[in-house]
């Protein structure tokens, strides 16, 4: 009987998809800090997402549609992942209907979430950005590369530094 889920360990820096390449794969974060992002053809890096601890990772558009991946997924920390891929979810919702129902529901919610922030982000000055990363996601500054972090901000790293450079001076820290 094949499992129809494994664990797995991945080393910082490991590309667990290509940007081209169908993934075949889907994760959820156990521990590590997993980043997707592209690369334009100037080699031009844009980082669109960064996965924690309980958090799934699926590009469902490459996954579902088996058409080829518009980014990358890559591991910044060493990290483990549970790991499936399309034989295994489709046991798991034949083994387990109910499953589907769940999954629905969690993709529903993390949908209108991702809805929302993006208005959010696309309204606001990227120190209002910075500073709603801060509150949402606390610990994500200290464990991404400040290069990596601007990019996600949609800023440059030099602003970036500027913003926090005046935000420790107002609060005096």
């Amino acid at each position: 009987m094949a499992k129809d889920l494994l664990v797995e360990t991945y080393k910082k820096g490991t590309i667990l998809l290509r940007q081209g390449e169908i993934s075949s794969r889907c994760y959820f974060v156990l521990a590590g800090c997993i980043r997707q992002y592209s690369c334009d053809e100037d080699g031009k890096e844009t980082t669109y997402n960064f996965f924690t601890e309980e958090q799934a990772v699926v590009m469902f558009k490459s996954y579902k549609q088996r058409v080829p991946s518009d980014y990358y997924l890559s591991c910044i920390e060493d990290s483990t992942l549970l790991v499936g891929d399309l034989d295994s979810e489709e046991r798991m919702y034949h083994k387990f209907p109910e499953l589907i129902k769940i999954t629905r529901s969690i993709l529903e919610l993390n949908f209108g979430e991702a809805q929302e922030e993006r208005a959010v982000f696309m309204g606001a000055s990227p120190e209002e950005r910075y500073l709603s990363l801060l509150k949402k996601r606390p610990g994500l500054v200290k464990r991404v590369p400040q290069h990596q972090l601007a990019s996600y901000l949609g800023i440059t790293p030099e602003s970036l530094s500027r913003i926090k450079k005046r935000l420790s001076k107002d609060s005096g820290l």
